[in-house]
């Protein structure tokens, strides 16, 4: 049984591209032979006033000494590339404007690219199987330059827009970075108002004792009453008469600044400096709480 074989309009092109390349070889074939053209063997070489600039193509040396069957195979293959490239572009270009579009984005310049030139010279170059064989470098050269031209519209525009999707995301960053540093700073405030309270200083004096000091209950018990003494364990408690200040009721209240800077509003502060002091004169929170009670003061 015969098999049938299915003839594919690019096969068809190709067959028709084929026989094209085969006539003209004969044709100049016959023509070499005959001497039939009328002018001189290096005249027929150039390209006559009337005969289109692209036929030079044609009759390159390289391409000539190829033959001519060989020269319609490149001129086929240049055309092809050609049609494949600009199918490319037109694809890119419309991807980079709808990019641009979808962003939103001021990307300080035009925002579409106008392909039309070069979809005419797409459906020029198509066409390529009917054209007249000398016409097709001209054309694919005009197709190849209009790819071109859209390909350096293409690039501007998508680096444009590249700069302008980095410039957001540097300021989302930076905005994200300030939310973030407002918040842990309205956390940091709101722990120095809770430990700045009476309990709050408590709970920080006893953790500070133990694990510093290694006092225990009895001790911080004895810590307790004494500051309960001086100042109610209030970080802004001032004796108006001596000067003493904070809760350990340092005197001056300056001396703690050699624990903080922020010795007048930061109750942790005052403590760190409190329980400093009563190591380095008493020993313990209850040695400096009998002196306390012997001598109404520390």
């Amino acid at each position: 049984m015969r098999s049938t074989r299915l003839i594919t309009p690019a096969r068809a092109s190709r067959r028709a591209i084929a026989s094209t390349a085969v006539a003209t070889a004969a044709l100049l074939g016959v023509v070499a032979l005959t001497g039939a053209a009328t002018t001189s063997a290096s005249a027929a070489m150039r390209p006559s006033t009337t005969t289109p600039a692209s036929f030079v193509y044609g009759t390159t040396p390289a391409l000539a000494n190829s033959g001519p069957t060989q020269t319609m195979v490149r001129i086929t293959a240049d055309a092809e590339a050609a049609l494949a490239s600009a199918h490319v572009a037109v694809d890119e270009a419309a991807s980079v404007v709808a990019d641009t579009a979808a962003s939103g984005l001021d990307v300080g310049g035009p925002t579409t690219i106008d392909t039309t030139e070069l979809r005419e010279e797409i459906d020029k170059i198509s066409a390529y199987d009917v054209l007249p064989t000398f016409l097709l470098p001209g054309v694919t050269e005009a197709a190849a330059e209009a790819t071109q031209q859209v390909t350096v519209q293409t690039t501007d525009l998508r680096t444009r827009l590249e700069t302008a999707l980095a410039k957001k995301a540097a300021e989302e960053a930076a905005a994200a970075a300030a939310a973030e540093a407002q918040r842990q700073a309205e956390e940091a405030a709101a722990a120095l108002a809770a430990a700045n309270t009476p309990e709050g200083a408590k709970a920080t004096a006893q953790q500070i004792a133990a694990s510093e000091y290694g006092w225990g209950s009895d001790q911080f018990s004895c810590l307790v009453s004494l500051w309960n003494r001086e100042s109610g364990w209030n970080y802004q408690a001032y004796n108006s008469g001596s000067g003493a200040t904070g809760i350990p009721q340092a005197l001056p209240g300056s001396k703690m600044a050699s624990v903080g800077s922020d010795w007048q509003t930061n109750a942790t502060t005052q403590i760190r400096w409190g329980l400093q002091y009563i190591n380095g004169s008493y020993g313990s929170p209850c040695a400096a709480w009998g002196h306390s009670n012997a001598t109404n003061w520390y």
